[in-house]
Formats: C-alpha cells, sequence, structure tokens
C-alpha cells in the first residue's frame, strides 16, 4: 500500500456495514480505557521504582488491579456539590472535558488502509474512519476538551479552581500555535492530512529522522497540552490546592483523571503516526519480515511505540520538578513558537526546491546559506552592542520589607530579609555593676546570686 498515490486510501474508507462501525467504535473505546487502566498502574509502578519504594502490590497479582479498585473507590465516594456553584455547568464540565478524548482516536490508524484484515467475513482497514482533513479534526477536538477544564474552574465558585482553568487555556493557547506549526512541516513533506496517508508517506524513512525540530516542538507540545508534569501548572498542588478540580469528587473527578490518561494516549498515538511511522514495523524488523506490516501485525507495532511514549511521560513526572508558570509560558512564546517559524520556512524552502529538481548541493546552499548569513548578522550585532554599551551601574535595590502588604511575604531570589532588631546585651553593664559592688559576688558554683529587690 505503499505506492498507493495521494487521497486514493481515502477510497477504502465509508463502505463498513453499520454494525461493523459500531463495532470498530467500541473496540476504540475499550482500547481506550483498558490502556488507560494499564498506564495508571504502569505509572505508579515505575515511579515508585524510580524514587526506590514500594509501588502497588495489594489488589491482584503484583498490585495489576490497583487501578480497577482505584474506580472503584471513587465510585462509591460521597459525591459532593459546593454549595456557591454553578450546578448544570459543574456537572457538565467532567463529561465536555471527557469526550473530545475519546473522539479524536477516531481517525488513528491501526494498520494499512486497504482492507488487509477480515472481521467476521468482511474485508476493511484497522482503523474507524480517516478525512481529508484528519490532523484538523484532532486540533478541533482536542481545543474544544479545554472548555471542560475552564468550565469546571469557574462553575466550582471558588478561586483556586478558577485559577486553574484560566491558566488550561492559556496553556492551550500558547502550546496548540507550537503544535500546529509542528503538524505543518508534516503535511508540507507528505503532501496530506489524512492520518492513513501520512503514515504511508514515511517509507522508507520516518518524519522524525526527517523533521527532527518538529517532532521535538511537538513532544514538548503535546505534554503541555496534556498538563502532564513538569507542565501540570493548571492543578499544582504547591500553588493551587488541586487546580480546576479541587472541589470534585466521586464519579466526576474520575472523569477528570479519565481525560488526563485518554489524551496522553490520544498524542501518543498521534505522535507515532506523524513522526514515528504509525503501524510500520521499525527497520531491523521490516527489512528482513516481509509481513510485518501486514494483517494484523500492524496493530502490534503502534501499541508499542504508544506505551513507549507513555513510558516517555511518566519518567518526565519522576525526573524533573515542576515550572514556575512564567518560565512555562517564556518556552512556548519565546523558543517553541519562533523556532518553529523557522523551521518551517526551511522545511518550505527545500520541499520548493526539491519539487524543482534541485540537487541536494544546490538546497542546501540556496537554503543554509541565507540562515547562515543571518544568524552571522545576528551575533555581530549582539557582539558590537555589547562592547558599545557603557557598563551600566545596578541601581541599588530598595530594602526588601516583608510586611509591606500587612502580612508576612517569604523574599524573592536575590532580595534579603533585613536584620532582625536584637536587644542589646547587658553583659558589660553587669560586669561594670558587679565590679563596683552594686550587686552580690557570684556564688561558689559562679552563678551570679540573683537580687529579687525592687528595681534590680
Amino acid at each position: 500500500m505503499t505506492s498507493v498515490a495521494a487521497y486514493e486510501t481515502l477510497g477504502f474508507f465509508g463502505h463498513d456495514p453499520w454494525w461493523l462501525v459500531l463495532l470498530k467504535a467500541v473496540f476504540v473505546f475499550a482500547f481506550l480505557v483498558l490502556t488507560v487502566l494499564i498506564a495508571i498502574v504502569w505509572e505508579r509502578k515505575v515511579v515508585a521504582w524510580m524514587q526506590l519504594r514500594i509501588g502497588p502490590n495489594r489488589h491482584g497479582p503484583w498490585g495489576l488491579l490497583q487501578s480497577l479498585a482505584d474506580g472503584i473507590k471513587l465510585a462509591l465516594k460521597e459525591d459532593l456539590v459546593v454549595a456557591g456553584a454553578d450546578k448544570v455547568v459543574y456537572v457538565l464540565a467532567p463529561v465536555i472535558a471527557a469526550i473530545p478524548a475519546f473522539m479524536a482516536f477516531a481517525v488513528i490508524p491501526f494498520g494499512p488502509a486497504g482492507d488487509e484484515v477480515s472481521i467476521f467475513g468482511t474485508r476493511t482497514p484497522l482503523q474507524l474512519t480517516d478525512l481529508p482533513i484528519a490532523l484538523l479534526y484532532i486540533l478541533a477536538t482536542a481545543s474544544i476538551g479545554v472548555y471542560g477544564i475552564v468550565l469546571a474552574g469557574w462553575s466550582s465558585g471558588s478561586t483556586y479552581p478558577l485559577l486553574g482553568g484560566l491558566r488550561s487555556a492559556a496553556q492551550v493557547i500558547s502550546y496548540e500555535i507550537a503544535m500546529g506549526l509542528s503538524f505543518a512541516a508534516v503535511f508540507i513533506y507528505s503532501g496530506s492530512m489524512s492520518t492513513s496517508e501520512i503514515v504511508s508517506a514515511q517509507q522508507p524513512k520516518w518524519f522524525a529522522v526527517l523533521l527532527p525540530v518538529s517532532f521535538i516542538v511537538y513532544i514538548i507540545a503535546m505534554v503541555g497540552e496534556t498538563n502532564r508534569a513538569p507542565f501540570d501548572l493548571p492543578e499544582a498542588e504547591g500553588e493551587l490546592v488541586g487546580g480546576f478540580n479541587t472541589e470534585y469528587s466521586s464519579l466526576k473527578f474520575a472523569m477528570f483523571m479519565l481525560a488526563e490518561y485518554v489524551n496522553m494516549v490520544t498524542v501518543s498515538a498521534l505522535a507515532s503516526t506523524l513522526f514515528l511511522g504509525g503501524w510500520r514495523a521499525p527497520a531491523p524488523i521490516s527489512t528482513f519480515w516481509a509481513g510485518a506490516n501486514h494483517g494484523w501485525w500492524p496493530m502490534l507495532w503502534i501499541i508499542i511505540k504508544i506505551q513507549l511514549l507513555l513510558f516517555f511521560f511518566i519518567w518526565l513526572r519522576g525526573t524533573l520538578p515542576r515550572l514556575r508558570y512564567d518560565q512555562f509560558m517564556k518556552l512556548g512564546w519565546k523558543v517553541l513558537i519562533p523556532v518553529s517559524l523557522v523551521w518551517l520556512v526551511m522545511v518550505a524552502s527545500v520541499r520548493a526546491l526539491r519539487n524543482e529538481g534541485y540537487d541536494f548541493s544546490k538546497v542546501v546552499l540556496y537554503v543554509g546559506a541565507p540562515i547562515g548569513v543571518i544568524l552571522l548578522l545576528v551575533l555581530l550585532r549582539d557582539f558590537f552592542k555589547h562592547q558599545a554599551e557603557p557598563p551600566v551601574e545596578a541601581e541599588p535595590e530598595p530594602e526588601f520589607d516583608p510586611m509591606a502588604g500587612g502580612y508576612p511575604v517569604p523574599p524573592l531570589p536575590g532580595q534579603e530579609l533585613p536584620p532582625v532588631p536584637r536587644r542589646p546585651s547587658r553583659a558589660p553593664q553587669l560586669q561594670e555593676a558587679l565590679n563596683a559592688g552594686a550587686l552580690p559576688q557570684p556564688s561558689a558554683g559562679g552563678t551570679p546570686i540573683a537580687d529579687h529587690s525592687e528595681g534590680s
């Protein structure tokens, strides 16, 4: 199927009978729920292993049923509704957060677009559906999911949830721009927005090799998009108690947790589809095994890739500390977006020159030389600007007052607390009075005898 021309793979979709479409939808739902259950246990065990402590080991063999026990516990907890909440929005917010997470997985391919497998005697592709604008569909559903978080924070009627909802909205705006720019480079190289055709275009090289900058930007953006550590600012317990889900309990809290993990699986599957060859087997396997990319085997390869990316999420959580919010926003707006824009211009230029028939050496010359000249000019400008500017004497900072706001606050980095006023020592005065005979002499043990008379 690698030789199928652009947009021809879409002809394999839309012909399944209704019962097969329903069966595929149930499979996608069951796959996501089962993967979430596995990911929760895996995360708790891997983080426990990294931190040298005992992980889940009570529910089921080796604690493998811990996720099921957590789900039962959440279902049986008391369902609280805050008195000052907007009850309709408060109840709908978890649903709005969870449903788009499942919808985005509908266009992820588990195998070739050709009718290579038979399900109850019907030949069908291993994919629920595909669209000419499948990636735009994924971006749209991901954008809808954040409404659940924002509405949860607003409807709770509490300060900390509201701040968490606003943070999540700012994160989505910042990191979906970088994510969309990384998608654009894939569009240019594959010539399509269809997920099945993007996988077909990754032969013989994956886009992670051809577009490494886009791959790195997407990996960072997907962690920020899913509110995972070290970018879990909307629910930072050290600052916001629990963020947008502070006032939620029971099944409504479980739906937020489910939505987070389903989003992790979705963005991992999307990373596998766009940059890691999708359902294609790795090069060492596909070179000596011709059937590795046919039949049911492609489902195995994409599941392995998804699990490796989920391990990457867990690895980050167990390794990196949480960023400050200003650092997180600076990374998105001042690093990822400019780098993505410059990289996209380079990719578009290279692709246009290659389509015109230029060889690789001329492409490097025409694209690399202007970029090298621009970088050189920027370095020279910074060098001469630094040489020309006279040294500026730093103005003395005003003395830090920890009680300026009416309540004590800790000093920021670089600030120092003023010295604490202390009562001057009375030792010299006592010694002079002792020498003058105004106080009794010390006892045999060396301790002066206290004088309890008036004025002593």
